[in-house]
């Protein structure tokens, strides 16, 4: 029987476990990955992130809960500058996580005991078509295709229809995203806000998401839809994002506890 010493997260409701990777088995972590995040027999979560400390922060690999790897998680990034932090390999305020995405600036914006918000430098995104017509479900979807470190595509839509799961995991894996991509259904409420749901490459439903959250509001704002500042509304609360010379994304990360993971190898 092997220990993997863990410690597990959410920002925003979107859960992350996090160990050390010295402390972890050196050989297959997809499968370790997916039955470390599994809902009833494992810890549980959207995801396993590695962790190897850097002088002023980490560096990370990512894997979701089905075992493939991500480029990064908006979400899941704060949740290692938490851990950075709790476990004093970073120095506030602002925490450096270097990601498969390149390196990402976070700056410290509050800490009551295990609860931390944070502004994350998210980069510019990389737009590739603004409007494009994909048919899931039977009917024609209005979508941006975009990467903010990893592939979204943002569902621009008046109400959030009753079959959004069906239509989100058919986007998932169309054709057009050979590798995959993170969707978002994408409501605009007025000229600073947006309501979104989400479905994530490898996870599925997820309550938020830190790159779902930057894919959809970036989005909105090339199209015309909304303008910097946007408050992102979420199932699980709000984020709120900026757009200067770079992306800023502001929001939460909370320590839930922390434990061994007993696994026979």
């Amino acid at each position: 029987m092997t220990e993997i010493p863990f410690a597990k997260l959410h920002g925003q409701e979107n859960d992350f476990i996090v160990s050390w990777a010295r402390e972890s088995p050196q050989t297959n972590w997809p499968e370790l990955a997916r039955r470390i995040c599994a809902r009833t027999t494992g810890i549980g979560a959207d995801g396993w992130m590695l962790l190897w400390p850097q002088i002023g922060g980490l560096r990370t690999q990512l894997f979701n809960s089905d075992g493939s790897e991500a480029e990064i998680s908006g979400n899941g990034t704060r949740c290692a500058a938490a851990f950075a932090l709790i476990k004093r390999a970073g120095t506030p305020p602002v925490v450096t996580i270097t990601t498969a995405a390149g390196r990402k600036s976070l700056r410290l914006i509050s800490q009551q005991d295990y609860r931390f918000m944070f502004e994350m430098d998210m980069g510019t995104p990389h737009l590739e078509e603004l409007r494009a017509t994909l048919h899931l479900n039977d009917r024609d979807w209005d979508a941006t295709i975009l990467n903010v470190g990893n592939p979204q595509c943002a569902i621009f839509v008046e109400q959030l229809p009753e079959d959004w799961r069906a239509i989100a995991a058919q986007a998932e894996a169309h054709p057009r995203f050979p590798h995959r991509s993170n969707v978002s259904m994408v409501r605009v409420l007025d000229r600073h806000t947006i309501e979104v749901a989400f479905y994530e490459r490898g996870a599925g439903e997820t309550r938020s998401s830190g790159t779902g959250s930057t894919g959809a509001a970036t989005a909105a704002i090339l199209r015309g839809e909304v303008q910097s500042p946007v408050e992102i509304r979420t199932p699980a609360g709000t984020l709120t994002l900026r757009w200067d010379e770079s992306v800023f994304l502001t929001g939460p990360a909370e320590l839930i506890g922390e434990g061994k993971y007993y696994i026979d190898l």
